[in-house]
């Protein structure tokens, strides 16, 4: 089904257009000033469609390509632009599209390991300050899978919500056991319940969404996303599929997109995702199970496994009731799987060098020959 998407309202064109600062933009994680040469002005990104991009200026949404050089220059796809970046970019045609110079430096960022048998980054959205993580009470609730997204945001800096929706499809009590289920799993962030067919919960979640921020929505599909951005757009700016006999939403977001709200602030709506492969995300790990970290060093050994060693102090919170066993086997699953993925890129990254050394070996004795 089709998106339709409310136009974008055109940011104030500076004055001066050499310079972009804070109060030039009603969006979050504005750029530093950046200086800025003739016909060159800076722009974020609002869509992506492999390589063209919808981007936003001083005059409204325009279509942008990647120019030359920022296609040479890019070491890998993490260093492409993404949903939320903030670029410079040089105006062709009187404004009509842009070239795209260069992503400016991100404030936050929201990636995953590529889905498939590739071990490397996939950028999702950046500058972002608050991800709400929505799950469905009614089908879709798995703490395991909200400790994933909880890692993932604290690895990119951005603080998370946990917003559980559907709550009219379940009594008070069952509610009240899913939120009991959170906490036991040492996750301390704030949780929103949300009814989309009463509204209740909409106002504690706009109340969180402050002028000049950029917050996005994470979750599978079928949640009750696009509902919800319904509900903060203030109208049905978006499509929505109807629910199923079971309480499941039908998927409709079929592209991540940046879309103004009412009062000065930004989200970024995005479709459901299936995998969130760990890679590289030791200090999101770290801080999302800080609860298993910090009775680790009550360990008597300092190279304790946490399996049988005697005087462990996981096993003995686990044996009596204070850590939920599947919270500490989640833990020690994301810490394998990004080791491994780590390991496995490091490894790709080493052959890539040595054959760009064979490559430029190959180059100068090539040039030696010439000069005989």
């Amino acid at each position: 089904m089709s998106i339709s998407k409310p136009m974008a309202a055109p940011l104030s064109a500076p004055a001066d257009q050499s310079t972009f600062s804070a109060t030039d933009c009603r969006e979050t994680a504005t750029p530093p000033a950046v200086p800025c040469g003739p016909d060159e002005a800076i722009a974020r990104v609002t869509a992506v469609d492999r390589d063209q991009y919808l981007i936003r200026v001083a005059t409204g949404e325009i279509p942008a390509r990647l120019s030359g050089r920022a296609v040479y220059t890019s070491v890998s796809a993490i260093d492409l632009p993404c949903v939320g970046d903030w670029l410079r970019v040089r105006m062709q045609d009187d404004g009509a599209h842009a070239s795209i110079l260069a992503v400016l430096p991100r404030r936050s960022f929201l990636r995953r390991k590529r889905p498939g048998s590739a071990v490397e980054f996939q950028m999702i959205a950046a500058n972002i300050d608050l991800a709400f993580i929505v799950q469905s009470c009614h089908f879709d609730f798995n703490v395991r899978r909200l400790e994933r997204y909880l890692v993932l945001t604290s690895e990119g800096g951005i603080e998370p919500v946990v917003v559980l929706t559907k709550t009219d499809l379940i009594a008070t009590a069952e509610l009240e056991q899913l939120i009991a289920q959170i906490r036991q799993a040492g996750i301390v962030t704030r949780i929103v319940a949300l009814s989309n067919v009463s509204g209740e919960g909409i106002a504690a979640i706009r109340e969180l969404i402050q002028p000049g921020q950029t917050c996005c929505l994470l979750g599978s599909s079928g949640v009750g996303k696009t509902t919800l951005v319904n509900r903060l757009l203030g109208d049905e700016g978006l499509a929505t599929g109807a629910v199923s006999q079971s309480g499941e939403g039908r998927h409709t977001t079929t592209r991540r997109q940046l879309i103004p709200l009412p009062g000065g602030a930004s989200l970024i709506d995005m479709p459901g995702m299936r995998e969130l492969g760990m890679l590289d995300v030791s200090e999101g790990i770290a801080d999302s199970f800080a609860d298993i970290r910090a009775l680790a060093r009550d360990c008597r050994f300092a190279d304790c496994t946490h399996e049988r060693e005697p005087g462990c102090a996981i096993q003995r919170a686990i044996a009596e009731g204070e850590v939920d066993a599947e919270h500490f086997r989640n833990y020690q699953k994301l810490l394998r799987e990004s080791a491994f993925h780590e390991m496995s890129l490091h490894e790709k990254r080493d052959k890539d060098r040595a054959f760009g050394k064979l490559v430029r070996a190959a180059g100068k004795a090539r040039g030696r020959r010439h000069e005989y």
